[in-house]
């Protein structure tokens, strides 16, 4: 498929698509789109900054413009990625059109919520948390949603949401179309997609942005009593914005403080942060009124800032996959981006576990558990009862996720 026009879309996503100079689809938007807009379920490796969040939205808003019928529910790990999601989600469907958007997330007015799923909106973008309060409230009629939507199931697993998004789906009508995006496949998801997905169709975009040339790594072997003099002198000798992970939302503050106080104007994103507040960093950072962001993982989960140069892991995350994630936020668009990891003796046995699944993600179909259970299309493996749980841009191509 050569442009978005082929697909036959609906006047006023044309237009949206036209008014954006967006033309040609994404590798992930392409081996989804006409799929979805035929009604088929979706199970989809693609990592962030592949453009699923427009793989994903744009059959949504076809199907409803042209059928009628169709409103779709799309949970997100986080209210960060459920705002960017409305965000475009506002964008494609245009300032003009009557398809109503609620964003339905945590640390946001109940009230305001309430009168906006009076309206009986046509799409509805939140997180599990608050979706689970509304319905426990009644507030939330999720029997005619008939498009379902897992944006980035790897992590809601992760974040420990699986009970929750099961509790969701109960309320969904069984007959639905729905589509599972995840960064990873580990056992977890694909248990998850043969118990809630009908024959999905599997789309994979084999490269991945983390092990493209133009993200340079560079390991910085170190002792904790040195690690903040070292990042001083990384953070002196580059321009550009620059994004540091650490683990623990204290960490973010503390650091911020640290760095302020060495004249190093920055600041932090966590979880204790109110969501206007958080908003209006995230908004100041894109705008470059400063060019350091300090996050956790959870804080930064679906961060869209198309020029970040630079990514510092000061901590190492808790699981392997956050650094994929972590990295995947420099090099946007086809731009060059560096990350820069800090190990300490400590880190040593996750730093391995690091290089081993980027190794892994160089061969992508190799100890995949659905090509290893499955060579066709149909569901990807027989269910099994003694399966462990889960531990529980601007903003299309590269630029939305």
């Amino acid at each position: 498929m050569k442009n978005f026009y082929e697909y036959n879309l609906s006047d006023n996503l044309n237009k949206s698509l036209k008014g954006l100079r967006f033309n040609i689809p994404t590798e992930i938007q392409s081996k989804t789109i006409p799929i979805a807009i035929n009604k088929q379920d979706i199970l989809a490796n693609a990592e962030t900054g592949s453009g699923k969040t427009a793989a994903y939205l744009i059959p949504l808003i076809h199907q409803i413009s042209t059928i009628g019928k169709v409103s779709g529910l799309i949970l997100t790990p986080t209210r960060e990625l459920a705002q960017q999601v409305s965000d475009v989600a506002k964008v494609l469907v245009g300032y003009k059109s009557n398809i109503d958007i609620a964003l339905i997330v945590g640390g946001a007015s109940m009230n305001n919520q309430l009168r906006q799923l009076k309206k009986r909106p046509k799409i509805i973008i939140g997180t599990p948390g608050r979706i689970n309060d509304h319905l426990e409230k009644k507030s939330l009629n999720l029997s005619y949603f008939n498009f379902f939507v897992l944006d980035e199931a790897d992590r809601m697993l992760d974040m420990g949401f699986e009970d929750q998004v099961e509790r969701i789906i109960k309320f969904l009508p069984l007959k639905r179309q729905t589509l599972l995006f995840s960064a990873t496949l580990p056992k977890e998801i694909i248990k998850l997609s043969s118990k809630y997905l009908h024959n999905p169709h599997r789309a994979d975009v084999k490269e991945n942005s983390v092990i493209k040339s133009q993200i340079k790594q560079k390991v910085v072997n170190t002792k904790t009593e040195l690690k903040y003099d070292q990042l001083v002198n990384e953070i002196t000798d580059r321009n550009g914005s620059i994004l540091i992970f650490v683990k623990t939302k204290y960490s973010t503050e503390k650091l911020k403080k640290r760095l302020i106080k060495d004249t190093v104007k920055s600041s932090a994103l966590h979880g204790n942060l109110r969501q206007n507040r958080r908003n209006r960093i995230l908004e100041d950072f894109r705008k470059e009124k400063f060019r350091i962001l300090i996050a956790t993982d959870i804080a930064s989960r679906g961060l869209d800032v198309p020029h970040i140069e630079h990514v510092i892991n000061y901590d190492l995350p808790q699981v392997p996959e956050d650094f994929i994630h972590r990295i995947g936020r420099t090099a946007r668009a086809g731009s060059i981006g560096e990350a820069v990891s800090f190990i300490t003796p400590n880190d040593t046995k996750m730093w391995k576990s690091i290089e081993k699944l980027l190794e892994k993600l160089k061969n992508p179909h190799k100890n995949n558990e659905y090509d290893n259970n499955n060579n066709n299309n149909s569901r990807p493996y027989s269910k099994k009862k003694n399966r462990t749980k889960s531990k529980s841009r601007k903003y299309f191509h590269s630029r939305v996720h």
